[in-house]
């Protein structure tokens, strides 16, 4: 159910700049904060709500509780050729990841393809504000990210990976990027707490209690179906590789919570970016008119119904970002609240 009809709308650019001047007031580095508020922002005006500006407070109180490094020492423990691997030092993972995005698009332009691996990081917001940004300069680009273990393990009562999300970005002709952003789940974590939130019962067979039994009921839910059963599992496992075993990271499983675990623990997240330099595959131009056209004939098939338009990943983004951009951002009452307990700059959401 789509509860954004019914709730206040409020400026992208106003609240962009609340955030980053209460990250500022907090001690954050203005690059950080830059990242922080461009990415939740970025997500918002995109739609996807579970990882925009609603993350904001509780990122607050992860600075306030020292989870997060203010001013962090970012630095390559491997640097060898195409691949590197940093250690974020507790970083925001949206500074982080977009520093780590930028060497990748480095090493593709001298390599062909460059690789990064994020340690010792923080939650990174959505995966495709970073795969975007890269796209947005020409790059074909990927972004994952392991999490604390929500999804449950095939066949056990358990959770063993996180929602590892996989997203691929490409350029297009005259629109913005292709752009595949999924969780390796059915859905993501924070939908459950949204609803426990607006006490709404989730959709069947999408997450379980602690006995791993099939729930409506979000406050018994514990842990969520990977997306496709076993597949989903799999691709989980796939995402986990890169972000832990690969570069040396911690695996979700053994991720301390990002709700309810203390705010003074360093969770240690990993992240993985990939940019490819399309030029030293094949011309750019010839690339971005064989995505373009392939998209052109995926929305120009016949439609079950004429009500419902045929879309590639990314068209229902594109739509929200030309909506909100005019009307706003939705807001949760109890989540503007929360931003007004943050600081004092958010007095306009009063």
């Amino acid at each position: 159910m789509d509860r954004s009809q019914e709730m206040k709308r409020v400026d992208a650019y106003q609240l962009h700049q609340a955030m980053q001047q209460t990250l500022l007031d907090n001690g954050v580095v203005e690059v950080a904060a830059i990242h922080v508020a461009d990415s939740l922002t970025e997500t918002s005006l995109r739609g996807v709500d579970s990882h925009g500006v609603n993350l904001f407070p509780h990122y607050v109180r992860a600075v306030k509780g020292g989870r997060i490094e203010k001013n962090p020492n970012l630095t390559y423990k491997v640097e060898n050729k195409a691949a590197a691997v940093m250690d974020a030092d507790r970083a925001f993972g949206h500074h982080a990841g977009a520093i780590a995005m930028e060497k990748a698009m480095e090493l593709a332009k001298e390599y062909g393809i460059g690789s990064v691996g994020v340690t010792n990081s923080s939650h990174f917001g959505a995966a495709g504000y970073f795969a975007l940004r890269a796209a947005r300069d020409g790059f074909l680009s990927m972004a994952f990210t392991n999490a604390d273990a929500l999804v449950k393990a095939h066949g056990s009562t358990d959770s063993f990976f996180g929602t590892n999300p996989i997203c691929v970005c490409a350029p297009m002709i005259g629109e913005d990027p292709f752009c595949l952003d999924m969780a390796t789940s059915q859905i993501p974590w924070n939908r459950v707490k949204n609803y426990r939130r607006w006490n709404q019962k989730l959709e069947d067979d999408v997450a379980y209690d602690k006995d791993g039994i099939a729930v409506t009921d979000p406050h018994a839910a514990v842990s969520v179906k990977p997306v496709g059963g076993y597949k989903g599992f799999g691709l989980g496992m796939f995402v986990e590789l890169l972000c832990s075993t690969l570069i040396g990271g911690k695996l979700g499983a053994d991720i301390p919570a990002m709700y309810g675990a203390p705010m003074d623990m360093a969770r240690n997240v990993g992240h993985f970016f990939v940019a490819y330099d399309i030029e030293a595959f094949t011309s750019k131009k010839v690339f971005e008119k064989s995505l373009s056209e392939m998209a052109s004939r995926i929305r120009s098939l016949p439609r079950i119904s004429s009500d419902d338009a045929i879309m590639i990943p990314g068209d229902p983004e594109k739509i929200s970002r030309v909506d909100r951009e005019v009307s706003g951002i939705p807001m949760d009452e109890n989540i503007a609240q929360e931003f007004i307990e943050s600081s004092d700059h958010f007095g306009f959401l009063a």
